[in-house]
């Protein structure tokens, strides 16, 4: 029989919540609904059986976006390739806007999940390592 996995919120790429989930991005993107969104599009062109984008979570009227999914999964080769595609993406998102943000663990892991994953390319961010460059900000 087939199964449904979902998600709403609560997870490392598609909730955009400074008060939470985004609460430890010190990039200034805490603040915005990009990678909420951006995750909400790119699950339904993986292969998500319905998506949503929605507000409130638990921390209040606008002060979060969240872009969730749910799946069926029926044991077919399809599924098994959309599962993959889409559980890949959904998780690479997050790891990736840590990376962007400055946390040397999530771009280590980014790095091996783009050896491991075929077609996923991101694009790594390049580091400030003159003092003077930051403190002029």
């Amino acid at each position: 029989a087939p199964i449904v996995i979902s998600r709403d919120h609560h997870d490392v790429s598609g909730t955009d919540s400074p008060f939470r989930e985004t609460s430890n991005i010190a990039d200034g993107s805490a603040f915005t609904a990009d990678m909420a969104v951006q995750n909400f599009v790119g699950d339904a062109f993986r292969g998500a059986t319905w998506i949503s984008l929605h507000n409130g979570g638990g921390v209040g009227w606008g002060d979060v976006i969240n872009g969730g999914f749910g799946m069926v999964l029926d044991g077919s080769e399809d599924a098994a390739r959309r599962a993959e595609s889409m559980l890949n993406w959904d998780v690479a998102n997050g790891v990736t806007r840590r990376c962007w943000a400055g946390n040397s663990l999530a771009n280590e892991a980014i790095r091996r999940t783009m050896q491991r994953v075929p077609g996923l390319q991101v694009t790594l961010p390049h580091q400030v390592e003159d003092d003077a460059l930051l403190d002029a900000f």
